[in-house]
C-alpha cells in the first residue's frame, strides 16, 4: 500500500507562484509513474504532470512553460512548481502513484487564484 501526502497548496493573486509537494511512504520512484492531477468545479480529473520512473516528464499543454514537476528521492517527495498562475489553474490538486493498473492517490490540496 502506498500513501501520498499533498501540501503546499493555498490562495496567490494572478502571475504568482505555488510549490506543491507530495510525500509517499517509500521508496517507490523506480516503480512507479508520479504525476499530479487536477480536478476544477464540474469539471473532469486532468493530468497536470508527470514524471516516470526513468525520469521522462510530460505535461498538459496549458501549463508547459510555466508548471515544473520533479523529485527527490532521498526524501521520498514529487514537487509541482507552478509560475505564472492563471485563474484558469483553480482547482483541487491531487498527486498520483501509478504502475500498470494500479493506481494510488492522496487526499489533494486546494489552489486557489484570485485577486
Amino acid at each position: 500500500q502506498v500513501q501520498l501526502v499533498e501540501s503546499g497548496g493555498g490562495l496567490v493573486q494572478p502571475g504568482g507562484s505555488l510549490r506543491l509537494s507530495c510525500a509517499a511512504s517509500g521508496n517507490i520512484f523506480s516503480i512507479y509513474t508520479m504525476g499530479w492531477y487536477r480536478q476544477a468545479p464540474g469539471k473532469q480529473r486532468e493530468l497536470v504532470a508527470a514524471i516516470t520512473s526513468g525520469g521522462s516528464t510530460n505535461y498538459a499543454d496549458s501549463v508547459k512553460g510555466r508548471f515544473t514537476i520533479s523529485r527527490d528521492t532521498a526524501k521520498n517527495t514529487v514537487y509541482l512548481q507552478m509560475n505564472s498562475l492563471e485563474p484558469e489553474d483553480t482547482a483541487v490538486y491531487y498527486c498520483n502513484a501509478g504502475r500498470y493498473t494500479v493506481n494510488y492517490w492522496g487526499q489533494g490540496t486546494q489552489v486557489t487564484v484570485s485577486s
